[in-house]
């Protein structure tokens, strides 16, 4: 019994590993072009914050350019590799927990680069402008390790709606796609709107205080491993 699992447990970690190698044929998609939004996103805040009169603290959000091309990231991870993993007789749960493999290090990546990048602001008083582009205290409350983690989340997450958008479309097509996500925008203005009638932004507001940011992380962990979930029972029944 075991001399015949043990190489198909081998045979799986190999065939999980070609996806991996797969999807990093391509580094400047996984590699460069992150790193080359983030150092433009940082070098168009420097400009900003010099403009910014006064010495008070600088918040920006800018710090999300690079994790949205995630979403573009799982978007290619299943629309440019599927077929070939098709061609090389892998399965489509090989190739989905390669894929997500493969998203998580670019999440693990991300999230080093903004710890390291908030290091360097809280060394340099925000570059010397008292400036805030990975450094959100907010963050931070619970500590850099909980950051960390954060900031993997909302990298991971966005790389997964984009790969489940991706399943869907292959699934069922543009006119689905377009319905789905149609349906989410109204739910969500729908949702604005019952908040705002209902004067209720300040409890909504206390609401994310209280609960902080590392639990907010669990629960968009949460999210991810339910996304992800629906991605693979999607993927299934996609044909290449």
């Amino acid at each position: 019994m075991t001399t015949t699992t043990a190489p198909a447990r081998s045979g799986i970690r190999s065939r999980t590993l070609s996806v991996v190698r797969l999807q990093l044929i391509n580094t400047q998609s996984f590699v460069w072009v992150p790193l080359l939004i983030m150092a433009g996103t940082v070098a168009i805040c420097l400009l900003i914050f010099a403009m910014i009169p006064g010495d008070g603290v600088k918040p920006t959000g800018a710090a999300q350019a690079p994790l949205w091309y995630f979403v573009a990231l799982g978007i290619q991870a299943m629309t440019l590799t599927f077929p070939f993993s098709q061609a090389m007789s892998i399965t489509r749960r090989e190739f989905f927990v390669g894929t997500l493999v493969v998203g998580a290090i670019g999440a693990a990546m991300m999230a080093t680069i903004f710890l390291a990048l908030a290091g360097i602001e809280r060394v340099t008083n925000g570059y010397g402008m008292n400036g805030r582009i990975a450094y959100l205290e907010w963050f931070f409350e619970p500590g850099w390790a909980s950051a960390w983690l954060t900031y993997f989340t909302v990298t991971l997450l966005l790389y997964v709606i984009g790969f489940w958008a991706a399943t869907v479309w292959k699934r069922f097509g543009t006119l689905v796609l377009s319905t789905v996500f149609t349906a989410l925008g109204l739910a969500l203005v729908v949702a604005i709107f019952v908040i705002t009638r209902t004067e209720s932004w300040p409890a909504v507001i206390g609401w994310f205080t209280e609960t902080g940011p590392f639990l907010l992380t669990l629960w968009g962990l949460l999210l991810t491993a339910v996304l992800s979930v629906g991605a693979y029972a999607t993927l299934r029944k996609a044909t290449v």
